[in-house]
């Protein structure tokens, strides 16, 4: 059964950081892109950064300049480090792996969420 623990969460002033992480349970092959989505109270769950081997990290517009996705080689952690916090980015965020293996087929793992909640 693979798991996605995601840590890192927690209260941050506006202007401030944090730092998100997500360890996979063991290795998971034919991962194709992990990644970070957040939903708010009242909104749809939305891609916040994704990132995949050999290409440009991926990020919303919202937090372009603020955020910065990085995974390790092995691609068993990714984290998001979140930088010059607002209100808006207030929300569950959760952690995304997704790929195809020829064990598994398609797949497409999430974690249980983390609270990011930004305010004074």
């Amino acid at each position: 059964q693979v798991q996605l623990v995601e840590s890192g969460g927690g209260l941050a002033q506006p202007g401030g950081s944090l730092r998100l992480s997500c360890a996979t349970s063991g290795r998971i092959w034919g991962i194709d892109y992990m990644g970070w989505y957040r939903q708010a109270p009242g909104k749809q769950r939305e891609m916040v950064a994704r990132i995949r081997a050999a290409e440009t990290p991926r990020y919303a517009d919202s937090v372009k300049g603020r955020f910065t996705i990085s995974r390790d080689s092995a691609m068993t952690r990714v984290s998001l480090q979140m930088n010059s916090l607002k209100p808006e980015d207030t929300a569950i965020y959760y952690c995304n792996v997704d790929g195809w293996s020829s064990a598994a087929g398609a797949f497409d793992f999430w974690g249980q969420g983390t609270q990011v909640t930004v305010s004074s």
